[in-house]
């Protein structure tokens, strides 16, 4: 009697859904394209630091009036060097202290992971349970006031502003901004912070 052959047997194949990225990657990419394009775009309205420095336009002003009307112009021609001169007191103050660069860089880890750059359609997953985005943010926003408002990072932070703000005050006041081109400042429709302004598909932004 002959043997009949073996049926084939075939394995049903799971179906398993493809695994999605904890980052939304176009939305990121959107982002830092637009970030990089509103700096490049921000520091073309820098002026030359030579003409920051120009020792010849330093005098002392008559009266607060007159200091606080040339703290005004020259904050409008000088804005770009201004926000830069702030921008390295912070970041210097950072670099001296690695902790609080560590701690913020994880603060700014978790906003973009968690929620900022979250694909919409991906609920966050933690801990064996599903969080809503309500709940996300305000995790995340207790978290950023504990960081900023409790530990030192706070006080770091304000410290290294003060100080920049400070010397930006200071040369306001007393850079004569009688030889500034003050009717070329006509408000760009972008800047340094444009990108802001609307966020790329897939993100909250």
């Amino acid at each position: 009697m002959a043997e009949s052959p073996p049926l084939p047997i075939s394995t049903p194949h799971a179906h398993t859904a493809p695994a999605t990225p904890p980052i939304a990657t176009f939305a990121f990419r959107a982002f830092i394209s637009s970030l990089s394009s509103s700096l490049r775009q921000g520091f073309s309205d820098r002026r030359p630091w030579s003409e920051l420095l120009d020792r010849s336009s330093i005098s002392r002003p008559e009266s607060l009036s007159d200091a606080y009307s040339r703290i005004r112009k020259n904050a409008s021609y000088f804005r770009v060097n201004y926000v830069t001169l702030i921008a390295l007191a912070l970041a210097l103050s950072l670099v001296t202290h690695p902790f609080s660069l560590l701690v913020l860089l994880s603060l700014l880890a978790a906003w973009s992971i968690l929620y900022l750059f979250r694909p919409s359609d991906q609920p966050l997953f933690l801990f064996g349970r599903t969080f809503s985005d309500r709940e996300t943010v305000t995790a995340l926003v207790v978290l950023t006031v504990f960081v900023v408002f409790v530990t030192s990072v706070g006080a770091l932070l304000i410290s290294s502003l003060t100080v920049g703000l400070a010397v930006v005050c200071l040369h306001g006041a007393f850079r004569v901004p009688e030889d500034l081109f003050l009717d070329d400042l006509e408000p760009r429709n972008a800047g340094l912070l444009s990108f802001l302004a609307g966020g790329p598909a897939g993100s909250r932004l």
